[in-house]
């Protein structure tokens, strides 16, 4: 089984999401099924379907909460020390044909958000990524081709 990189924000958020589809969500679809049924025949009753199918959605994503807690790996990014791209860090880079700065976060596949500056670690701009240093270049396969970019500064906060 492979680990979840999380950092504590993160796995509180999963904590947190968990704990509400437990205590709110599941007992609200459990209402919603039981007065859905005393509306009659169930083969046609487009509210007890549409309750299930919720039932269903949030069941599976409880599942999926727990394994994810249960194989995450907390890592502070403010405890680890070092210069070299690792999980966690915030690097600085220049795209070296157009000279454009930009900073990501690395972090885990469910606390990326690419709008908030968080890149997934197995993205493959973070994979080329992991283990460069400042002033080091590196060469990706982007959607839209291939670019270069040069580390500026790599902080862990």
């Amino acid at each position: 089984m492979q680990k979840n990189p999380l950092t504590p924000q993160g796995a509180a958020k999963l904590r947190e999401e968990l704990q509400n589809l437990k205590s709110v969500e599941r007992p609200a679809i459990i209402q919603a099924i039981g007065t859905a049924r005393e509306h009659g025949d169930l083969s046609e009753n487009a509210e007890y379907h549409a309750a299930r199918d919720r039932q269903s959605f949030i069941e599976g994503r409880i599942k999926d909460l727990v394994n994810k807690l249960a194989l995450a790996e907390i890592i502070d990014p403010a405890k680890v020390e070092g210069f070299r791209v690792a999980f966690g860090a915030t690097v600085t880079l220049s795209n070296t044909a157009t000279e454009d700065t930009v900073t990501y976060q690395i972090l885990g596949a469910d606390e990326a958000d690419l709008a908030k500056g968080s890149i997934s670690v197995t993205s493959p701009l973070a994979r080329a990524l992991i283990g460069k240093e400042p002033g080091d270049e590196v060469r990706v396969q982007m959607p839209g081709g291939p670019r270069t970019y040069e580390v500026l500064e790599v902080v862990f906060k």
